[in-house]
Order: structure tokens, then C-alpha cells, then sequence
């Protein structure tokens, strides 16, 4: 899938979400009838946005695949004590990663 369709799948799934919260914010229907037609629209809404998200959710998979490939494979091709430093400056930006969403 090209960057330019995802891009557009997220753009779709924002504007469902938003139509969703329109749908909620929007005062009760009179009658049954009423009722039903917008219960089925939302989950019309709902339906499209959940496809949206298991398509980009599988994309995003198999992408976190390749990369893990890749990595792996660069890591292959370095000697032990590279690896170890490697490993152990990914550690460390994680760990920075953490603490400064702890202190926000």
C-alpha cells in the first residue's frame, strides 16, 4: 500500500470519527423508526472505520516486520562488541523516551 492511500484511509477514519461524535452529541430521535435509521447509519460508520483500522492495523504489522528484519539483519553484519553498543543505545533512548513522557 503506497503512502498516498494511507494517507487518504487516515483522513477517511478521521472524518468518520468526527461524524461519530456528531451522531452522539445529537439530540434523541422521536420516534422508533427515527431511532433505527440512526442506529444503523452509526453502525454503518462504525463498520467502515473498523475495516479502515484492521487495513492500516495490518500494514503497520507486516511494515514492524520488515523493519525488525532489517535491524536484525544490520546487526548480523557487526561485530559482538558493536552489537552491544548497538543494543544498549537503543535501551538507553527508550528509557530517555519514557521519562520524558513521565515528566509531561
Amino acid at each position: 500500500m503506497d503512502k498516498t492511500r494511507r494517507l487518504e484511509l487516515i483522513q477517511r477514519s478521521l472524518g468518520i470519527r468526527h461524524k461519530l461524535k456528531v451522531h452522539e452529541s445529537m439530540k434523541a430521535p422521536d420516534t422508533h423508526e427515527d431511532l433505527a435509521i440512526m442506529t444503523m447509519s452509526r453502525w454503518e460508520l462504525e463498520d467502515e472505520l473498523k475495516a479502515i483500522e484492521e487495513i492500516l492495523g495490518e500494514h503497520r504489522h507486516s511494515n514492524v516486520g520488515s523493519k525488525r528484519k532489517a535491524i536484525l539483519r544490520e546487526d548480523e553484519t557487526l561485530p559482538p562488541d558493536e552489537r552491544e553498543k548497538r543494543a544498549a543505545k537503543r535501551i538507553q533512548e527508550k528509557v530517555s523516551k519514557i521519562t520524558k513522557k513521565s515528566k509531561n
